[in-house]
């Protein structure tokens, strides 16, 4: 049974005056969230308005004694909770470092920020308690000991390599960065900490875990509230019905046309809206005029641009709409032969935000003087530049649109190879210099960022390939694919015996402490096609592996990106320093922006 379905902002759920708090049971997955999912809740709070939506927590509430301390389990939304509560320390900190220069008010806000941490009456009562998988609980209370929100609390060994720390970490970075350059950098600290404070979450309590199982079913079957593009869809026909009565089937027809361009994807259709806007603002202008358009405006935007000239609007979008399926792959063209394979490489390394420069060349190609080498040459230099800026942050997401957006505004008056030479300077000029990238390089890279580490490595193998030799490295099958980035020393919590006796001497917590610093590099990574059969096999078995027709199907397997494995007879940590130095060179080379266009 529900007992209570409310939409509080985040300052209410962290009650200072309430003893209340947060139980992650046993059984939950550990603190998951990444370094994409931290990037999403701390943009779309800095740019959206006060009370921005975050979301749903649902919580078994199974107290009885009203004044002793509620203890809810929190059984959905862990990750967000725990999340913004790692986001709340880092302000903390940030505060507390500067606790001389901070005025009455702000003084006041530094300790109810406390509170929002540790219960009023006990300062050791964190109000959030992490499951104790991966180390999730110690973690979270070294990062509060480290605030000084707690007393002194040992750091687990290899903390900072595991998400809790990484989080915290994350945040104070963006605070830092946030603030700096500006006058009043406290002030816009706590501006910011008002705006997080404000945020909404929906807490939903019921009585039981039974009850949580059968409101998760109900959720999950119910059907979506209206979106913003139904919004714009209702407010566009309606406004077609009160010109031409009569043929709001024709246009409705029109509108389905535009959404099969799109596809099913909300969030797919939402960004085309934003991303139109973004690209052609210059053209809008005279209609309605916001420096950018967002989650927040965009409705306002188009009902702009709708009771401004409904037709007009709809034939425009619905034919950028048709450019936009080409850049999604929804679709082919032959005036665009050529461009297929970059396009598809452009969203395998998460591009999605240049596609608002991708579009406004597509439709102003004729003006533009720019033909299909033109376009495939810039998608390639986008794809260099992802690889660079996924991988280093550089430059902030949420600079990205407005980057997109200057480019635009520079390619005013130009045309043919001009267009060319000014994209590849604005991205040079924004992307993150070489000893940046060569660091993240030679880092942890898969724990960084795993996506962009398969993207490598498809790209490294996939250069050594011809037409012969070809294999499709991106195939999917049941859902996952069927080529998969492959651990040579295991990542599993229980290092084999044999991987123990290779890597460490028969010295177990040695082979531990290799792992924490090793197994995520470059060179102890590559791509196999039967991972989940290798897994934690010893090194001998994983390169000699055959299948029941006897082809090699361990390192063995001809991609040129095991060759130097399946010639190997151990393997060791001067080994995978020796790859990743060597991989790390031939990706340098392979993603570098400056020089020829290629």
């Amino acid at each position: 049974m529900i007992k209570s379905v409310n939409n509080y902002p985040v300052s209410q759920l962290f009650d200072i005056e309430a003893g209340v708090v947060y139980a992650i049971p046993r059984y939950q997955r550990e603190y998951t969230w990444g370094k994409n999912q931290w990037e999403s809740l701390f943009d779309d709070v800095m740019e959206n308005d006060p009370g921005y939506f975050l979301g749903s927590i649902i919580c078994i509430n199974q107290s009885t004694d009203a004044l002793s301390v509620q203890k809810l389990e929190l059984v959905d939304g862990q990750q967000r909770l725990t999340t913004l509560s790692l986001l709340f320390a880092a302000v903390y900190h940030t505060l507390k470092s500067h606790e001389t220069n901070l005025d009455d008010e702000q003084r006041v806000e530094l300790i109810n920020l406390k509170r929002k941490l540790v219960l009023k009456k006990g300062d050791d009562q964190i109000r959030l308690i992490p499951q104790i998988q991966n180390n999730n609980h110690n973690d979270y209370r070294a990062v509060l000991a480290e605030t000084g929100v707690i007393s002194a609390f040992d750091m687990p060994a290899y903390a900072g390599n595991r998400k809790i720390f990484r989080a915290y970490r994350y945040f104070q970075h963006r605070i830092e960065e946030m603030a700096d350059g500006q006058d009043n950098r406290l002030g816009t600290i706590t501006e910011f900490l008002d705006k997080v404070s404000h945020a909404c979450l929906v807490k939903i309590e019921v009585d039981s875990h039974a009850d949580a199982y059968t409101l998760f079913e109900s959720l999950n079957n119910r059907g979506m509230p209206l979106t913003a593009i139904d919004l714009i869809k209702n407010k566009l026909l309606a406004r077609l019905e009160s010109i031409e009565p009569g043929k709001v089937d024709h246009y409705f027809d029109h509108w389905n046309r535009l959404l099969g361009y799109l596809g099913d994807d909300y969030s797919i259709q939402e960004r085309f809206f934003r991303q139109y806007y973004n690209a052609f603002k210059d053209e809008l202008k005279e209609v309605h005029q916001v420096p950018v358009a967002t989650r927040s405006n965009l409705i306002q935007i188009f009902e702009k641009l709708i009771n401004h000239d409904a037709k007009d609007c709809l034939q425009k979008v619905s034919a950028a709409g048709r450019l936009y399926a080409l850049i999604l792959s929804h679709n082919q063209d032959d005036a665009y032969n050529g461009l297929e394979k970059p396009l598809k490489a452009l969203e395998r390394i998460q591009g999605a935000p240049s596609y608002l420069l991708m579009l406004y060349l597509l439709v102003k190609k004729e003006v533009l003087q720019i033909d299909g080498v033109h376009l495939a040459e810039i998608v390639s230099l986008l794809v260099r530049f992802f690889v660079r800026r996924n991988l280093t942050d550089t430059p902030p997401t949420r600079d990205l649109t407005r980057l997109f957006m200057t480019i635009i505004d520079k390619l005013n008056g130009l045309s043919g190879d001009r267009i060319l030479n000014a994209i590849q300077g604005q991205l040079v000029a924004n992307s993150a210099a070489d000893e940046s990238f060569q660091r993240k390089l030679e880092g942890p890279i898969y724990e960084d960022n795993s996506g962009v580490t398969r993207f490598i490595l498809c790209a490294l193998t996939e250069q050594a390939m011809t037409k012969e030799t070809w294999v499709d490295l991106w195939r999917f099958e049941n859902k996952q694919f069927v080529w998969t980035i492959e651990h040579i020393f295991p990542q599993s919590t229980n290092i084999p015996q044999s991987w123990v006796t290779m890597i460490a001497a028969g010295d177990e917590q040695k082979a531990k402490e290799v792992q924490q610093t090793h197994v995520h590099k470059l060179g102890n990574l590559t791509i196999s096609g039967f991972n989940s059969a290798l897994g934690n096999k010893s090194f001998h078995e994983k390169r000699d592996r055959t299948d029941r027709q006897g082809r090699s199907v361990g390192y063995k397997n001809g991609l040129k990106l095991n060759e130097d494995l399946s010639r190997a007879e151990t393997w060791c940590v001067a080994q995978i320093d020796d790859r990743t130095k060597k991989l790390v060179d031939q990706v340098k080379q392979l993603f570098k922006l400056e020089g020829g266009v290629a």
